[in-house]
């Protein structure tokens, strides 16, 4: 029987980190970046998801004052459809109530509308633009914001409001 695992990114994980990378967007980060994210940035942490000894996916986040910021989140083309990138974000979700952090943020492709309902049926809104944003072809993006019950209001809680 083959189990899924979630644990930190190590510097190893990625050449396939790399390989989901590419397949999965238009403008892929560098491995560089990945790097520098994984080794000097004391305000991310970054998770892989595996089947096995196979990485199929991961997701990025940066941890700043009162909110987590989604930098990246990919599942492999081939493991799609199958609930992992939700798994994903739960985590995200996890980290937040960890934290005692009361909104989650993201950027997304204006036309990346698989993506778009993937948060919204995750409970994220659709709170504004940030024009020009991709410099690949000065695409908007759509921000996108989850709250938790209670974070605007009394600055506790940690049900998710949908």
């Amino acid at each position: 029987m083959i189990t899924l695992e979630i644990r930190l990114m190590q510097p190893g994980d990625l050449p396939r980190i790399m390989e989901i990378e590419k397949k999965s967007f238009r403008s892929p980060w560098s491995e560089r970046l990945f790097r520098q994210e994984l080794t000097r940035n004391r305000r991310a942490r970054y998770l892989v998801l595996q089947e096995g000894d196979l990485i199929i996916g991961y997701v990025g986040m940066w941890f700043t004052p009162g909110e987590i910021h989604i930098t990246n989140l990919a599942v492999d083309p081939e493991y799609r459809r199958r609930g992992l990138a939700s798994r994903l974000i739960k985590e995200v979700y996890r980290a937040a109530m960890e934290k005692k952090l009361f909104r989650i943020t993201l950027e997304v492709r204006a036309s990346n509308r698989e993506a778009r309902l993937l948060y919204r049926k995750e409970g994220f809104r659709e709170t504004g633009t940030r024009p020009g944003y991709y410099s690949d072809n000065r695409e908007d993006a759509v921000i996108m914001t989850r709250v938790l019950e209670g974070g605007e209001e009394n600055g506790r809680g940690f049900n998710f409001r949908n």
